[in-house]
Parts: C-alpha cells; structure tokens; sequence
C-alpha cells in the first residue's frame, strides 16, 4: 500500500466570497473555454487542471502511479488566515465539508485533514472538534506562520493542546512566505523561502517549547522539512554558543528533537533523501508528492522507487509511517 500524505484539492465550484464579504482576495474557481481558472479577486491567479478539483480524474492518475490512498488537504492559499474571524471560519468549513464529501464518496481511496481559521483560535477549537467528530478527520493542516506569527506564539498553545487531546495529526504546510516581495524574479519564493519557511515552522515550535508543552502532538512538516535537516548543524551551533539568545523558551538541544516529527519524502534528489535517512531516520519519513502541482513529485513516489531500500524501510516510507503519524490502521483501505 502507497499513502501520499502531501496532496491538495479544492471544490470545483466555490462561492465569489469577494461579492459576498465585500472585500479581499478570496479564491473562487470560473471554468472558462475548457480552463479551469483560480481567480483572486477579479484577477488571474492560476488555471488548474482538473485533477485538483475532480475526484475520478484523481483516482486514475492515482491508479496509473500506484497510490492507493491520498491525503487530501486544502490548497494553502485557501487558508484565508487574514480575513475577518467569521468569514474564515465559513470559508474553512466549506472546505473540511467538500474533503468530507470527497472522503465519503471514496473510502478506501482518501483520508481528509482540514483547515482552521488561525485567526480565531477559539473558533479554530470548535471547528477542530467538528471535523473530528462529525466529518471523522485525524487531522489538519497549518500554516508555517498565521499573519506574521511565528507557531511559537502562545496564542496558539490552547489550540495545540486541544489537538493533542483529541488525538488530532497535523501536518505543517509552508505559506506566505517570508522575503516575498523581495525575490519574486526567478520563482525565487517557492525555491528558496519555502524550505526556510518549513525551517521556520520546526524551529520555532522547537524553540517555543511547543514539543515540550504537547509530547503527544504528532506533527508532520512538508518538503522534507524544508531546510531545516541540512541546517541543524548551524541551528545546534546557535544553540550551544548564544543560549542568551536562542535557547530563551526552551534550554533542551534541538538536535534531540529528530526523530520527534515526520517529513514528507518531497526532495527530488537522491542524495537528500539519503541524507534525510540519516539524519530524520527511516521511521519519521513519509511519502509525500504535493499532488496535482508541477514543483511536486511528477509521478508520487518514484524517488523512493528508484532507492536501493530493503522492502521494510520501504513499507514504512509508502504507508507505515503514514499510518502512525494519523494514528490509523490500514484496515478499510486498498491493499
């Protein structure tokens, strides 16, 4: 069994929240002349394909690459992180009930994590305990910082404990990406301030002591954690020469924090993958594509296919890990 924990997908039909709330960028999908256009605002924003929105065109592309099940969570810029309290929350409960519906229609197929509104964190505890029991999620999916705020803050530690108690995964999604504005010219954003921003997201919970507060709390970080494995070095050097500035919230070593998180198997390159092996350790890797989008892996898992693994380490990178990390067993899926 092959489970993709890092794929996204939107409705194919969404309300013009603009028109509705009377202001932002909210996405809304127009199909056009056989396009299917993410709209921000009255702008462009990308024409997607319809194996983001449709859920049999999905399930053959999965078929054609051996993937039995898929994690579905929303597509970032659908967060809404920066809207007003109310209208975040209407817009992430449209989204948890269309990967609910989705999850419904194909069992075996999909397992759906949601979306909270960061802004209100009291909204995002009722929503959080909506989708675990009424929509029967394991998890969410977060941004690596909610306007700004580092997941460090303690605004975000109810939350965090809320989560733990309800058993609840999460999975850590870079977004909104520092340094934005100043390197836009060659793609430079998705190149090189998402993995920082991955970066971001796992020291910061280190350092913030969220790990310490919430040992239960299994989080998962895309992109193979982003920068962070090759740079724990330089962050453990930090750690040990300026306490008076790092080690603030939390004196533990954040070398020993490996093998506390999970990673997707996101890095395009053998050599990294090793790498990540060594330093994550086989049973905290999982396989991750960031299906249906061209910067993800073209065809889920063939990286790992193409390593020279025995079949255990391999049933624990293709769903093993996976399993754990949601706390579910592979019993009602494809095998």
């Amino acid at each position: 069994m092959r489970i993709d924990i890092h794929t996204h997908i939107m409705p194919g039909k969404m309300p013009n929240w603009v028109k509705k709330f009377g202001y932002g960028d909210f996405i809304h999908l127009e199909h056009r002349n056989c396009k299917a256009c993410m709209m921000k605002g009255d702008k462009m924003f990308r024409v997607v394909e319809e194996n983001c929105f449709d859920a049999g065109v999905r399930i053959s592309e999965m078929d054609d690459t051996n993937i039995s099940v898929q994690v579905l969570s929303t597509i970032p810029v659908l967060f809404n992180y920066w809207a007003k309290p109310a209208d975040g929350l209407e817009t992430a409960r449209f989204f948890n009930d269309h990967i609910a519906e989705t999850v419904s229609k194909y069992p075996k197929r999909f397992i759906g994590i949601g979306t909270l509104p960061l802004q209100d964190i009291d909204a995002s505890i009722r929503e959080a305990e909506r989708c675990i029991k009424e929509l029967h999620f394991p998890g969410f999916e977060i941004g690596s910082n909610v306007n700004a705020d580092n997941l460090s803050h303690t605004r975000f530690f109810p939350l965090f404990e809320a989560l733990e108690k309800m058993d609840a995964a999460l999975f850590v999604h870079p977004w909104d990406m520092m340094g934005h504005a100043q390197i836009e010219k060659y793609w430079l954003p998705w190149l090189v301030s998402m993995p920082a921003e991955t970066s971001r997201a796992i020291c910061s919970m280190i350092f913030g002591g969220v790990f310490e507060k919430f040992p239960k709390l299994r989080v998962a970080f895309a992109h193979g954690g982003g920068s962070f494995p090759a740079t724990i070095g330089r962050i453990e050097h930090g750690f040990n020469v300026r306490p008076d500035l790092v080690a603030v919230d939390n004196q533990v070593n954040p070398r020993e924090y490996l093998g506390h998180f999970w990673i997707d198997s996101l890095v395009h390159d053998p050599l990294v993958m090793k790498f990540i092996l060594d330093v994550v350790g086989e049973d905290k890797i999982c396989l991750g594509s960031d299906y249906p989008f061209p910067l993800g892996e073209l065809k889920p898992g063939s990286l790992i296919d193409t390593m020279t693994f025995d079949t255990g380490v391999k049933r624990k990178l293709f769903s093993e890990n996976a399993l754990r990390w949601l706390s579910l067993s592979s019993a009602g899926f494809m095998s």
